[in-house]
């Protein structure tokens, strides 16, 4: 009997031994809030409304820049990023607007890539202070080169942002030059920011929005809109990425899964989830952009860019993922022969 009750309590001491290691790696492969919906009465959990970590990477996430770049940054690699620049590059006229918590200004691989920027926050600084927004911008500078970028700082040193700012940031974007809208944030729904991203779409623009963590079919916000892009995330597998929204009014998918990028103080690290599935669309985006011309005589080659994206996607095994994974390449070529809209 003695024997039975030590080998029951060795069993437990497994099980918990193996549900703490099962914690920790949800832990280590989820961001720390992309940026929160707030307001006087609101306050939106971490776990329904962020990517992964915290704003430090940990050691074993922290890299150097004579890493292998190909190895390290699997997504642009999957979406068939090397492969689209024998077409294009991108860009210098090609503007991305990236709304988040702002970018690192003494990072070398982005500072001279930033042609403009605004703080709509109550932060005294436009910097990057939570390490959300520079890696948004590494991962779409990856992928497009050549195209500029903006920030727009519209969530705070605390991850945190309203729809009222996030719609001021899109405005601002588009009267200032910006072609695609990057807006790797969720929150609630609100008429300023329909608004906002119908007047942007009006204006020639493309929006590309995260889908949101909340591991399951509930609509985010501005990614639910029609004129916003919005975007899940995948695995290198091809399966759903951890926690990805997914849904009927999903667009396509992205890599969303342990995305390598910079991050401020010159670190690089990997976050989880659909911010980083939105980063990759617009990146694509940039390039085709550079490339797109006026097919329906519209005066606006957004709609142009979205059908290619649209319709060069990789079909794959998952349900709510709208038209399947981003192809750069693919995109690139359906923009040559695009037909009138």
């Amino acid at each position: 009997m003695k024997k039975l009750k030590y080998l029951a309590i060795a069993l437990t001491l497994v099980e918990v031994i193996l549900v703490a290691a099962l914690a920790l790696d949800v832990l280590f492969a989820r961001e720390s809030a992309s940026a929160y919906s707030y307001s006087p009465a609101y306050y939106a959990a971490p776990a329904d409304n962020s990517d992964s970590s915290s704003y430090a990477p940990s050691p074993q996430a922290t890299y150097s820049l004579d890493d292998s770049y190909p190895a390290d940054r699997w997504g642009v690699t999957k979406i068939e990023a090397p492969q689209a620049w024998q077409i294009t590059r991108g860009d210098q006229s090609c503007i991305v607007a990236v709304l988040d918590t702002g970018i690192n200004k003494d990072n070398p691989d982005l500072a001279d890539r930033v042609v403009a920027e605004v703080n709509l926050t109550d932060s005294p600084t436009s910097d990057d202070l939570y390490g959300h927004g520079t890696h948004m911008a590494g991962t779409i500078a990856a992928i497009a080169p050549e195209c500029r970028l903006m920030n727009v700082k519209v969530a705070d040193d605390a991850g945190r942002c309203e729809a009222s700012v996030v719609a001021r940031g899109i405005i601002w974007a588009v009267d200032h030059g910006a072609k695609v809208i990057n807006i790797s944030l969720s929150m609630k729904a609100s008429t300023d920011l329909e608004e906002a991203v119908n007047y942007a779409w009006s204006q020639g623009a493309i929006l590309i929005a995260a889908a949101g963590n909340k591991g399951g079919s509930e609509p985010s916000y501005p990614a639910y809109y029609v004129n916003c892009f919005a975007v899940a995330g995948t695995n290198e597998n091809n399966s759903l990425a951890l926690l990805s929204s997914y849904g009927d009014w999903v667009d396509v998918a992205a890599p969303g899964f342990n995305i390598y990028s910079e991050l401020p103080q010159n670190q690089y690290g990997y976050k989880t989830g659909t911010s980083a599935a939105g980063a990759h669309v617009s990146g694509v985006a940039a390039l085709v952009f550079s490339v797109a011309e006026d097919g329906n005589g519209n005066g606006a080659v957004n709609d142009e860019v979205r059908w290619a994206i649209e319709n060069s996607c990789t079909p794959i095994a998952v349900d709510g993922v709208g038209q399947g994974l981003v192809n750069a390449f693919q995109a690139l070529t359906e923009t040559v022969s695009s037909p009138s809209l």
